[in-house]
């Protein structure tokens, strides 16, 4: 059964009088009159307020960019429209109109809704459960949000698929092969094979093989940032470290702005199941610990631009004290802020075997999402590491797929592995386990995907050629931290220095610029140390600013 039948009266809770007269103290506006089957707002709008219902009815409906329409619920006096797009003006999911007899009702802005969130507690809770429980129910549903048509192992779906799942954005997949409905599609539009794929938004803009940025700008998932605003703190990476710096300091009254060039959750989102997180004993997914950060960070004002890259950090030495600090983007606008906290993290290193960047996205991955997974059910596939998240990969991908080949350089996991990740591997019937084993060679073409990998026996030499079209690489990792060239200190690996100065301990040799979480030298690469540092940085940068107010 789906969360809209089985959790309802969680997502439509309906206000008492009581509650709604408290509701007023934070409403953006006056109450509005909607005539008869006025629109309040349409899928994909910006800055849509959330209405609390007084009078009337407001009907509720979701569609697609094919013009299929599904009603999802009629509203009655004392409940409110809306789910956390509306938190920080997002393109909504749903749209909503008044009712037959019309409808009266209260605005509340992005900002007016979450000062009602933060103060009403009990209230504030109900109404956050709802706004949650109502994207989930959207990110269920089949007829909301984007339409993806193309092959479902062309490198560019998957590479959209991904994105969209990992920012919990709702699509379908139109399949082109056989006879259905994405063949007659490109059929009737006279698409040519390179134009492929295709993305229908809701608002029934098509696009022809968009990057994430065109597909996040055309549903609304990319905040345009003021020009020449400058933020107490700006966030660059929205991995653990990063959204709970993020949260930390939003809900302390700094200005945030956290942004990231994929998606938030950064290298952990990838993993499918974190159990040795504190707090988490059945444990929980890399992607949902993001999605509840995310969902904080929103409720305390932070803003944060996905997908949005940060090229360059401007450290001319003649900037003077107190000055901000301006970060290049890869749109080509810019930053400010008065304090910078490198979250950028790490990524998975690619190792030396010849052509491989031709096979990244058509067989070969360095995460293992629900999308790859479905790619690779019932099939024959090789994984490549012997840490956690390589592990956590392991217990994901083998139940889905024939056998796994995991291949490590080592002669067990028992020096980079949790052990209850190496004992629930050793149950699964279909692991094999390669100690000594590398992968010096791969076969096929882009076009046809990865056909076969040859590996070797380190030891002996002998190599064997395994068929295969899917390889996900989890070896090591390399610190993100190019766009910090010349501004920063960093160790003979590219990690960036910190406490260097009789300063303070996050705090790189360039005033006001901390580093926290994967990218920093000498940290612990776990969720749990990332999410400390990015608390414990928030009381360092309130020490930054006040030396900054003292001196000025």
């Amino acid at each position: 059964m789906s969360l809209l039948e089985t959790r309802q009266a969680q997502m439509f809770p309906v206000l008492d009088p009581v509650q709604v007269e408290t509701a007023r103290r934070f409403a953006s506006g006056p109450p509005r009159v909607f005539q008869p089957g006025e629109l309040l707002y349409e899928v994909g709008e910006r800055n849509v307020p959330s209405w609390l219902l007084l009078e009337g009815n407001i009907a509720i409906t979701r569609h697609d960019g094919l013009g299929r329409t599904e009603a999802m619920v009629v509203e009655r006096p004392g409940q409110f429209t809306g789910e956390v797009s509306q938190l920080a003006g997002r393109g909504t999911l749903a749209a909503a109109r008044a009712g037959p007899d019309g409808a009266t009702a209260l605005p509340f802005d992005a900002a007016h809704l979450r000062a009602l969130l933060i103060g009403t507690a009990e209230l504030g809770e109900t109404i956050m459960r709802a706004l949650i429980l109502r994207r989930m129910s959207l990110l269920e549903a089949g007829v909301t949000g984007a339409i993806l048509v193309g092959p479902p192992d062309h490198p560019d779906v998957v590479r959209l698929e991904v994105f969209l799942s990992r920012n919990s954005y709702p699509h379908t997949l139109l399949d082109v092969l056989g006879d259905g409905e994405g063949h007659a599609l490109v059929e009737r539009m006279g698409v040519a094979p390179d134009e492929l794929p295709l993305m229908i938004c809701p608002n029934g803009t098509i696009l022809r093989r968009p990057s994430n940025a065109e597909a996040a700008s055309c549903l609304g998932i990319l905040i345009p940032l003021v020009p020449g605003k400058v933020y107490d703190v700006a966030v660059v990476g929205a991995g653990p470290a990063g959204l709970a710096t993020a949260v930390y300091a939003a809900s302390e009254g700094l200005s945030v702005l956290a942004l990231d060039q994929r998606a938030t959750g950064g290298q952990a989102g990838a993993s499918a199941r974190i159990e040795n997180y504190l707090g988490f004993p059945t444990g929980i997914s890399g992607q949902a610990l993001a999605g509840r950060a995310w969902n904080q960070a929103q409720k305390f004002g932070a803003e944060i631009a996905v997908p949005l890259e940060v090229t360059r950090l401007d450290c001319d030495a003649s900037r003077a004290p107190g000055q901000p600090l301006r970060l290049e983007l890869g749109d080509g606008g810019a930053a400010l802020a008065k304090t910078v906290v490198i979250a950028s993290g790490a990524r998975y290193r690619r190792p030396a075997i010849p052509n491989i960047e031709e096979f990244e996205g058509a067989g070969v991955s360095y995460w293992a999402s629900a999308v790859e997974a479905k790619l690779c059910e019932g099939e024959e596939v090789a994984l490549v590491g012997g840490g956690n998240s390589a592990g956590q990969a392991v217990v994901f991908l083998a139940p889905k797929v024939e056998r796994l080949h995991l291949i490590v350089r080592g002669p067990d996991l028992r020096a980079s592995m949790s052990r209850y990740l190496i004992d629930r591997i050793a149950a699964l019937p279909n692991v094999e386990l390669h100690p000594h084993t590398e992968i010096v060679g791969l076969e096929g073409a882009r076009s046809t995907g990865l056909s076969a990998a040859i590996c070797r026996h380190r030891q002996t030499g002998e190599e064997v050629r395994r068929t295969l079209r899917h390889l996900f690489l989890f070896i090591g990792a390399d610190p993100n931290a190019g766009w910090l060239q010349g501004c920063v200190e960093t160790d003979d690996k590219g990690f960036v220095v910190t406490g260097a100065q009789a300063g303070l301990p996050l705090e790189t040799a360039l005033p006001g610029v901390f580093a926290i979480g994967d990218v920093r030298a000498g940290s612990t690469k776990r969720v749990a140390a990332a999410v400390g540092e990015g608390a414990a940085v928030v009381a360092q940068i309130h020490a930054f600013l006040g030396g900054l107010t003292t001196t000025a």
